[in-house]
């Protein structure tokens, strides 16, 4: 009987459906995650080179525009550099049309390059899209999954995907956390990377150990992607370029140009370099400029009413042992209903984001207070053994992301959660909000309205692409291709991988411009900063294939090094400057000029005031002045006012020569008559005396002694004096806003909460 029904027809079915159900699973989750495209030539070579067209040749094709002739007239005129500018300037020659795009600073100069620096669809979002059924929420959590896989596709080499770790501290949190993530990596379909997972306490603080223990039941992980803002950024413009369009960097729009009907022809531009101005004639002018979209906006329409809403979003780089190199965490609660992220970024740790209103400003700079927000909100899921001070941050930036308003909507809608396109009545067409993620998919739909808006049917020919045009430097690139640069090139490791992962197979070309380093350990290939990958022969690389044109462009945007270390971007600036003298043959005036303004850009990088760097090979223009320099030095006097001995560790490496014993001396002088311990007034009062501290506020103070662990005991000795005064001086440079404070304390809501969240 037993032996009837188990042979029966009936369980042979089963058994057979539930052989290739178990097969069926089984396979595609063997081939589940992502699939990294396999690259389209020899990696195991140098790439034939490509040597961009000149900034000369660029701005003569802008000239020719408006000279008359029919075919020298640009279909459509871009205003804007950074990732929607250049996404577009990538989509609209990809399809044929003669474009021009130009930039007032730089690429990415703007919020592109001040990201989280996170490629993801936003777990927040889908958070509000079910609480609330709101299905606008849903949308643009649906469109970013999809242009999430297409980013990395087209860009492999500048974008990975990242897992994320959810810790969690209460029981019922397991099963709200698992759901919300399962929606997500079912919302992506088969577009999705890797299958969330939960992780057992243990295992955990194995992969975390800076995590705070106490309370901890487990955490919940999940994917999304990370990628290189700035660079990649480069790259689509490099991209557009090779498509066949022209850019122009430290361009500026002046004037818009109308015909006799009122629309727009084109517009007058100016070259801020030699304040050279001309007009650029064009069929279509798409404004692209993000935070300062209402400029051009307002240069249309002079009663125009401004429909962007700025909000500032500030960052922190910390030491890379903060964080797990495979890894990022994710903080969804903190004290004021903001997401805190702490992920590992090209070897550092970054922390963020803050939301506050803001000015529209050219170099937003990162308020003291927001900075010591961020470092309290860290503190509070790390474990208390680790003490997270203000000295452990290496540099503090601050984005603004251009929150906007259909000007054609109703007073009673709010801004707008995705982009916004606007056609106003001159013609100008403006693309403006949005994030990273989606800027693909903002582009196509930005060129297919500029195609309808300005009748360029016939100009184009053919559709959008972009979803598989791959950028330059992906072809010949592949995940082992750093391998062969080491077996070429004689590299270190850490060298080999930063080019592969920032370059691609346009690392070869950047290779041939490095020098030999005279060591065995290195080959090949000089660096500009000793703990950092970044070499001599990327800067002449910046300036010969990426329109590279002040020392800025190249430590901030083509290198990255402000953002992980402003101190070694100062220690490295000098050799910058000398490089690019070489290159664009600049004067002595011309370096001392690089050297100021870019030391005042580091400033709103963290870089405290007060901290100036003494060149090795300092930019002076007289023998006299050399004399004078080495005549100073030899004597023990200040080669600058206020100069500070920079380096790239924090704390007592601040202090100059000297320093620590005079201020030991101070305390002893002091503490005669107290045993040998100061209680906290009279450690105000013996700043008041030293003159390097005069200034420093009582608010510092006690934040100091919170920091230090400090600010329960009623005294302190030398050494703990002479921790707080190193304290101090990371802490005292800044000015603090308690504007700003009051702002940041309140709740804020999700499509507002910055970072990409």
């Amino acid at each position: 009987m037993f032996r009837r029904s188990f042979f029966s027809q009936k369980a042979l079915a089963y058994a057979s459906a539930g052989t290739l159900a178990v097969a069926g699973g089984s396979y595609y989750f063997l081939n589940s995650g992502p699939a990294y495209p396999a690259s389209t030539r020899e990696s195991r070579k140098p790439q034939p080179p490509w040597l961009p067209p000149s900034r000369e040749q660029n701005l003569g094709v802008l000239k020719a525009s408006a000279s008359g002739d029919e075919d020298a007239q640009l279909d459509l005129l871009i205003v804007g550099g950074g990732a929607t500018g250049a996404g577009v300037a990538v989509d609209a020659a990809s399809r044929g049309l003669k474009v021009a795009l130009v930039e007032r600073d730089d690429f990415s100069s703007g919020a592109s390059s001040k990201s989280t620096k996170l490629v993801h669809g936003g777990v927040r979002y889908l958070q509000k899209a079910v609480m609330e059924l709101d299905y606008e929420q849903y949308k643009l959590v649906k469109e970013a999954l999809h242009e999430r896989r297409i980013f990395l596709q087209t860009a492999p080499y500048l974008s990975h995907m990242l897992p994320i770790m959810l810790p969690i501290y209460k029981y019922w949190q397991i099963p709200y956390y698992w759901a919300g993530c399962k929606m997500y990596d079912i919302l992506a379909g088969k577009e999705n990377m890797e299958s969330s997972y939960l992780m057992s306490k243990g295992k955990a603080l194995e992969t975390f150990p800076l995590l705070k223990r106490d309370g901890l039941v487990g955490a919940l992980v999940y994917y999304d992607g990370q990628h290189n803002d700035a660079r990649m950024n480069i790259a689509l413009i490099m991209t557009a370029v090779k498509l066949g369009a022209t850019v122009a960097n430290k361009v500026e729009v002046t004037q818009l140009l109308k015909g006799a009907d009122g629309k727009i022809q084109g517009a007058r531009v100016r070259d801020n370099l030699t304040g050279e101005d001309w007009e650029v004639k064009a069929k279509g002018v798409i404004n692209a400029t993000g935070p300062f979209t209402d400029a051009l906006l307002a240069m249309d329409n002079p009663t125009h009413k401004p429909i962007v809403q700025p909000s500032a979003g500030i960052h922190i780089t910390l030491p890379n042992y903060y964080s797990p190199r495979t890894m990022g965490l994710l903080d969804p609660a903190t004290s004021d209903g903001r997401v805190i992220f702490f992920l590992p970024w090209e070897g550092n740790t970054i922390a963020g984001t803050t939301d506050a209103p803001a000015p529209v400003e050219k170099e937003p700079r990162a308020a003291e207070d927001e900075v010591r927000w961020v470092l309290e909100e860290v503190r509070r899921y790390l474990s208390p053994d680790i003490k997270v001070r203000r000295g452990d941050v290496l540099s503090a930036w601050s984005g603004l992301r251009p929150l906007v308003r259909n000007p054609a909507a109703s007073k009673t809608e709010g801004v707008v959660r995705n982009h916004m396109i606007y056609v106003s009545p001159s013609g100008l067409l403006t693309i403006a909000g949005g994030k990273w993620t989606t800027y693909r998919a903002m582009a196509e739909e930005t060129v297919d309205e500029a195609v309808r808006t300005f009748g360029l049917e016939s100009r184009t020919t053919n559709g959008c692409v972009t979803e598989s045009v791959r950028l330059v430097g992906s072809d010949a690139w592949s995940r082992n291709m750093f391998i062969c640069l080491i077996q070429q090139y004689g590299l270190e490791t850490d060298i080999a991988q930063h080019l592969s992962n920032n370059y691609g197979d346009r690392a070869w070309s950047v290779l041939s411009l490095a020098q030999p380093t005279g060591e065995n350990r290195s080959l090949y290939g000089v660096r500009l900063a000793p703990q950092y990958p970044f070499l001599e022969a990327e800067v002449r690389y910046a300036v010969r294939h990426e329109y590279a044109l002040t020392a800025t462009d190249v430590i901030s945007r083509r290198l990255r090094l402000s953002f992980l270390n402003a101190y070694a971007a100062l220690e490295a600036l000098p050799r910058i400057v000398d490089i690019m003298a070489e290159e664009l043959n600049w004067n002595a005036a011309r370096r001392r000029q690089e050297m100021a303004s870019t030391t005042r850009f580091l400033q709103s990088m963290g870089l405290p005031p007060g901290a100036l760097v003494v060149s090795s090979v300092p930019v002076r223009s007289s023998v006299m002045d050399w004399l004078d320099l080495a005549y100073r030095r030899l004597n023990g006097g200040a080669t600058t006012p206020r100069a500070a001995v920079v380096s790239s560790g924090r704390g007592r490496a601040q202090f100059e020569a000297g320093e620590a014993d005079s201020l030991r001396e101070a305390f002893v002088e002091r503490a005669r008559d107290t045993a040998g311990r100061l209680d906290k007034p009279a450690i105000r009062e013996l700043l008041q005396r030293i003159p390097n501290y005069v200034g420093v506020r009582t608010k510092d103070l006690e934040y100091v002694l919170e920091e230090t662990g400090l600010s329960k005991q009623k005294d302190v000795d030398v050494d703990e004096f002479v921790e707080i005064c190193a304290e101090l001086k990371d802490v005292s440079f800044a000015p603090v806003s308690s504007a700003v404070s009051k702002k940041l304390r309140r709740a804020i809501p999700v499509e507002k909460s910055g970072g990409g969240v």
